[in-house]
């Protein structure tokens, strides 16, 4: 589905941006049209490494691009050598062009996930029990990172709310909390101190149930690599890519909002919402326009990164400059 007519010349690299540390030292060359223009051109010619994974059986294709729930897009997608070698995770690395090279023996199996809290019937599910939940789907997804750079991605999975489905949330429960693995040994990231560890995340209760918000096992009709975050993690295409936390350990339902490594690392930055909003710049940054991996030049970042109709009803009154 990519477009055929673009020249492996003209794709952009995956080290465009400098990493997210990099950043918040240098917000004006992230925003910077001339700046994206030396990083384009000095960037381009880094070499990628290729990451196979197993094909996803059964999975259902996504739907044609004018699908109003805004599973699809018609926008080009990310070129696969892309998505897979520009990814922030920095249990591994802080290096984007270098996270390919830092998870590449990362094992993913055997794995499982404890879903408690606020239920009525906590479970710990392994993969195959993931699998049973529902059948894969594709869902091709813009994704929005904070740095002000993007990607179109065919992710696959199923909708997190089938997951909670299986252990019966309780009334009160109002939050979803989310835990990734930590384990040094196999995520040697997490022996510095560039974050508090474990990576944790959250989402309200109505944000969790939305749709549109997936637990993805998969990208480009195969299985997820370990850089972009096998076997399981979330993604919530309204939001900074942040929010879809990776190699997910530990779901947890409970009452109150809870604490985030973005908010803990830097709480008047990365705000516990994080909506995409081209009204509301970072600190360092403006996020009115950003650069689409695969394109030589800048363009406008839509509010709710494109998903507004779907996903603003539930930000109805609120301010979102306050609750960002």
């Amino acid at each position: 589905m990519t477009d055929s007519k673009i020249k492996p010349s003209e794709i952009t690299a995956r080290e465009l941006f400098f990493s997210r540390r990099t950043a918040l030292r240098a917000g004006a060359l992230v925003a910077g049209t001339a700046a994206t223009g030396w990083l384009y051109r000095r960037l381009n010619n880094v070499s990628s490494v290729r990451v196979d994974t197993a094909a996803l059986p059964g999975l259902v294709a996504a739907p044609p691009p004018d699908d109003p729930r805004g599973y699809a897009t018609i926008e080009s997608m990310t070129p696969r050598m892309s998505v897979t070698n520009y990814n922030n995770f920095y249990e591994f690395t802080t290096d984007k062009e270098g996270v390919a090279h830092a998870a590449a023996a990362f094992v993913s199996t055997p794995w499982q996930v404890r879903v408690d809290g606020m239920v009525h019937r906590p479970r710990t599910f392994d993969l195959d029990d993931l699998r049973r939940v529902s059948p894969p789907e594709e869902r091709i997804y813009r994704m929005r990172c904070v740095e002000a750079w993007s990607m179109v991605i065919p992710w696959a999975g199923f909708p997190l709310s089938r997951l909670l489905e299986q252990v019966q949330p309780m009334g009160s429960a109002r939050y979803v909390a989310f835990t990734t693995l930590l384990d040094p040994t196999r995520m040697p990231g997490q022996s510095g101190g560039a974050l508090p560890w474990p990576y944790v995340e959250g989402l309200r209760m109505d944000e969790a149930m939305h749709p549109l918000t997936l637990l993805a096992t998969g990208l480009y009709g195969a299985e997820l690599p370990p850089q972009n975050g096998a076997p399981v993690r979330l993604v919530v295409p309204w939001k900074y890519g942040f929010k879809g936390i990776k190699s997910i350990v530990h779901i947890s339902l409970v009452a109150d909002q809870p604490a985030t490594t973005w908010a803990r690392q830097a709480a008047s930055e990365y705000g516990f919402f994080a909506n995409v909003n081209p009204d509301v710049p970072h600190p360092r940054w403006t996020q009115a326009n950003e650069q689409r991996i695969g394109e030589s030049g800048r363009r406008p970042t839509l509010m709710f990164n494109g998903y507004a109709e779907q996903v603003a009803g539930l930000y109805s009154g609120m301010d979102l400059r306050a609750n960002y």
